[in-house]
């Protein structure tokens, strides 16, 4: 068995002749995502053990963020703000709504201002943390707001849902999170059984 899994080099000069592919145009209009951790690109195991890899796939992020390059070979992920947050929802409502029964019932009855209500309170579940909340907040909003207002007639999210979030439905990460909001500002706010 630990004869199919390659070794670590070996990993790192596929990819690397993946690449090389990508840019001698072997592969027109194909668009390639590596994701990778910090280790990755400048740790000493990642692609600085490859110098033409790491050369290639050198950014500099000194710079404004504003004015990255889109077409960059490394693109900076920001965190998320609840701005961000409500325009990925409304991104999602949108290409949604494009496939729906009912896509000006979406429309309508899932507005932005729905959106960022939505937001808010699963942030807000999640220990005002919104950078935890991105997987949360996008399952809430398609399992149990967008399906119900396509599939349902009556179904109004604001008078009929009520955001819950259940610990089994929660990574570690989110039910920390979500612990944080639980947490007791004082010693004098600790209710003892006694």
């Amino acid at each position: 068995m630990r004869d199919l899994v390659p070794d670590l080099p070996d990993v790192v000069q596929l990819r690397e002749e993946l690449i090389d592919e990508v840019d001698g145009g072997r592969f027109p209009g194909l668009f390639l995502v590596i994701t990778g951790t910090p280790a990755f690109f400048d740790g000493q195991q990642g692609a600085r053990r490859l110098p033409p890899l790491a050369q290639r796939l050198a950014t500099d992020f000194s710079t404004d963020p504003r004015f990255d390059s889109p077409r960059a070979v490394q693109l900076r992920l920001t965190g998320f703000d609840l701005p961000k947050l409500v325009e990925l929802g409304a991104t999602v409502r949108d290409l949604f709504a494009m496939g729906a029964r009912h896509p000006e019932r979406v429309a309508s009855l899932v507005d932005d201002a729905y959106l960022s209500e939505l937001a808010k309170a699963v942030t807000g579940g999640l220990g005002g943390q919104v950078g935890v909340a991105p997987r949360v907040f996008l399952r809430k909003l398609v399992a149990d707001v967008l399906d119900r207002v396509d599939y349902l007639d009556g179904f109004d999210p604001r008078r009929d849902y009520r955001l819950t979030l259940s610990s089994s439905e929660l990574s570690e990460v989110e039910r920390n999170a979500a612990a944080s909001t639980l947490r007791a500002g004082s010693a004098d706010e600790v209710e003892l059984d006694l």
